[in-house]
């Protein structure tokens, strides 16, 4: 009888704490990562599960103090190291993705500097194998023309392609570990599969374990063997993936599955009401980049766009980065002038609206930004912020008091919290102010663009519910723009999907998701699995429109069900 190879990674009962206060950040920590392994670390900001990962590397903040435990790579505790051999570890045998990978490569060196000091620290190669092993490798993340790359500076590049450099720099030197810190976070769906399908493909021709960070539970679903979940600094539950999806033990597993977006009813739209919001051929061209001797070629950020959106009806605009969807909302905030054709409210130019009817027209359309933190004044107030967005309505002061007071208790904030600051919030709570912003001044269309993407699994499903109750309660029509397919299959009665500056398809919803008629809307909705709950609490995940059965992942291909 064989005895099983000793673990790559083992971390055993480690806890770490804020300074030398007793406050511990992770409490008793234990978990294996074997070769070949994809183990994913899930949980929601303040959990613990990014410290436990940079642990591993030795970098956690100054801040923060190993308390207890032991972390042992390939059998070495990584406590007995010195510094210099701690260096040799890291990024030799283990590596590490960044979520923002500007963070990682610099700015002031061009790629082929930095890839090529990487392998040089790492590998004994000389400098002809190390230029061989780096054209091959950025060939293999997909980077097609290697050689401007490697002359070419980080700014250059889209996020996408950056995490593919990142990915190449990493895997250069073969390590036998990868630590994956929310890879694709920052990137939208079908960038995010493309990577995350790259890393897994790259990681297991080497044979490389993989430690994936994520909040994003049917990324973890599709890519791993085995999930941690982390709640508070400790790991409430630890499993094979399927088993933890399928039947999860505990109660914070089971609210997090819980809180996936999942299909609803949403309230019909008579199809026969006038449009409350019309446009037709939209354009809006950019300014090129300019040089020293010649002007910049005009960009054509969308090509002669037409929607409609009727009255009390949720239409969604969805597509990738770049496509166009956040310019469409600008336009028709009036916060991004168009560069031909027409937009048409309530039956009326909008283009041309001054005094009374541009009065009328902020006062009608509201808009509710991705970041609440860039769009809320520091230095006022809960009550004032909200407030302010009702001067010009000719209430008084007792009425425009009155109307605060019902707002924040609308978005399920308390009483209390009219006096704080934004700092004092959470980021839940600065963006249920933002809709309440929105929403005070009883608009009839609000437009929200990204309202949750930067909100963890269980605040964007209490944000996502509150924004369906208050777009019922009080009728308003909303343009709701995102990259998650996932988010829209939730609200929308109507979905129009962009690429590259046009709308490439739309249609109800229902008609979208399940029967979609252009290849770029089948390349997105592959991105995000159907949910089909399980007797035990957990969920069957089922992807859509897809043909692909080559992608590794825990249950072993891509399409069917994953868990």
């Amino acid at each position: 009888m064989t005895t099983a190879p000793p673990p790559l990674l083992d971390v055993r009962e480690l806890s770490l704490g804020v300074g030398d206060t007793g406050r511990l950040v992770v409490d008793r920590a234990s978990f294996q990562v074997r070769a070949g392994e994809i183990v994913a670390v899930v949980g929601e900001s303040g959990s613990g599960k990014t410290l436990a990962a940079r642990a591993v590397l030795g970098l956690t903040p100054p801040a923060i103090r190993v308390r207890g435990g032991a972390i042992r790579v390939e059998g070495r505790d990584l406590a007995t190291l010195k510094p210099a051999q701690l260096r040799a570890l890291r990024g030799g045998r283990i590596g590490m993705v960044f979520q923002e990978p500007m963070t990682s490569l610099n700015p002031a060196l061009t790629i082929g500097r930095q890839l090529e000091e990487a392998l040089a620290l790492h590998t004994t190669l000389d400098a002809q194998g190390r230029h061989a092993a780096i054209v091959a490798m950025l060939q293999r993340v997909g980077l097609s023309d290697p050689d401007r790359v490697l002359r070419a500076w980080p700014h250059e590049f889209s996020g996408g392609m950056r995490q593919r450099i990142m990915l190449a720099s990493v895997m250069l030197p073969r390590p036998a570990l990868l630590v994956a810190d929310e890879p694709t976070t920052a990137l939208d769906a079908v960038i995010q599969r493309d990577v995350l399908e790259l890393m897994v493909s790259l990681t297991a021709e080497s044979g490389t374990a993989v430690l994936m960070i994520s909040h994003d539970l049917a990324m973890v679903a599709r890519y791993s063997h085995r999930v941690i979940v982390m709640c508070r600094g400790e790991i409430v539950e630890q499993g094979p993936t399927e088993q933890i999806l399928r039947a999860p033990a505990h109660p914070y597993t089971r609210q997090l599955l819980g809180a996936m977006p999942r299909r609803r009813e949403v309230p019909a739209v008579d199809p026969a009401d006038p449009p409350l919001v019309e446009v037709r051929r939209l354009v809006v061209d950019f300014a090129g980049r300019a040089g020293l001797l010649r002007r910049g070629r005009p960009q054509r950020a969308l090509h002669g766009i037409d929607l409609a959106i009727r009255p009390r009806e949720v239409v969604a605009v969805v597509g990738g980065s770049g496509s166009g969807k956040t310019t469409l909302g600008r336009v028709i905030a009036r916060l991004q002038k168009a560069s031909g054709g027409e937009l048409w409210f309530d039956g009326r130019p909008v283009r041309a609206a001054r005094g009374a009817a541009w009065a009328a027209y902020r006062r009608d359309c509201q808009m509710v930004f991705q970041d609440p933190y860039a769009s809320l004044d520091p230095r006022m107030t809960v009550a004032q912020s909200i407030g302010e967005a009702l001067r010009g309505t000719g209430l008084d002061r007792e009425a425009s008091a009155a109307r605060v007071r019902e707002a924040i208790q609308e978005v399920g904030l308390e009483a209390g919290h009219a006096t704080r600051y934004p700092h004092e919030l959470s980021g839940g709570q600065r963006q249920r102010v933002a809709i309440a912003r929105a929403v005070v001044r009883r608009p009839r269309l609000v437009i929200a663009d990204e309202p949750v993407s930067a909100l963890d699994t269980t605040v964007r499903a209490q944000i996502l519910d509150l924004f369906a109750d208050l777009q019922r309660r009080h009728g308003f029509a909303c343009l709701f723009i995102s990259h998650d397919l996932a988010v829209v299959e939730q609200l929308a009665n109507r979905v129009v999907v962009m690429h590259q500056g046009r709308i490439v398809e739309e249609g109800p919803r229902d008609q979208i998701f399940d029967c979609p008629a252009d290849p770029y809307t089948r390349r997105l909705l592959q991105a995000i699995p159907a949910l089909e709950p399980t007797p035990d609490g957990g969920v069957r995940l089922r992807w859509r429109h897809d043909d692909d059965t080559s992608t590794p992942g825990a249950s072993g291909t891509a399409s069917g069900t994953a868990a």
